[in-house]
């Protein structure tokens, strides 16, 4: 006697074919999500620098921060607080009119090891002799790192950097974390 498989039904294998095209049906016809665009620094920028159309670029960016800002244009004249890498997205809090009082003035620490603790964009009070505050909310520019003496770039109003200069040339100075 010849041996025979039983006949199964073509009713579970339809239904999951009908479910299949409808789930491809269903992808086919789903609004693809459209990446939004936002204004990304070009390049790495510095703080404190009035940017320019060329410093920046429009991309798209499918997570968003909020205050992401979409158009160059609404950037273009204002200064960053911190420093941006090339394809960082720029915030509206990351933004501050440029100050057209505001100068740079190099100093050398009197602890070399404190500017190792340093990064740009960082912002730090200037202490001279007797404990005597120069500069505060200053903007940390650059940082050399060239031993033995590790040399500062601060952003200052044009009055603490005169004064800063003036300070530095005969005392070491010091600064503090804000």
């Amino acid at each position: 006697m010849p041996f025979h498989l039983p006949l199964r039904s073509p009713r579970p294998r339809q239904a999951a074919a009908c479910l299949l095209a409808l789930l491809a049906a269903g992808l086919a016809l789903w609004p693809t999500p459209v990446p939004a665009t936002a204004v990304v620094a070009a390049h790495d920028l510095p703080p404190g620098v009035a940017l320019t159309a060329a410093d920046l670029r429009v991309a798209p960016l499918t997570d968003r921060p909020s205050g992401v800002l979409e158009s160059a244009d609404a950037v273009v004249g204002q200064a960053l607080t911190g420093a941006a890498r090339a394809g960082e997205p720029i915030t509206d809090v990351r933004l501050t009119p440029p100050d057209p009082d505001a100068t740079s003035v190099a100093v050398r620490l009197a602890d070399a090891g404190v500017a190792e603790l340093l990064r740009t964009g960082d912002r730090v009070d200037v202490i001279g002799p007797d404990a005597e505050l120069l500069a505060e909310n200053a903007a940390v520019l650059a940082v050399h790192q060239a031993k033995p003496d590790r040399l500062v770039v601060l952003g200052l109003s044009r009055k603490n950097a005169t004064r800063t200069a003036a300070v530095s040339l005969d005392h070491p100075l010091a600064v503090t974390l804000r």
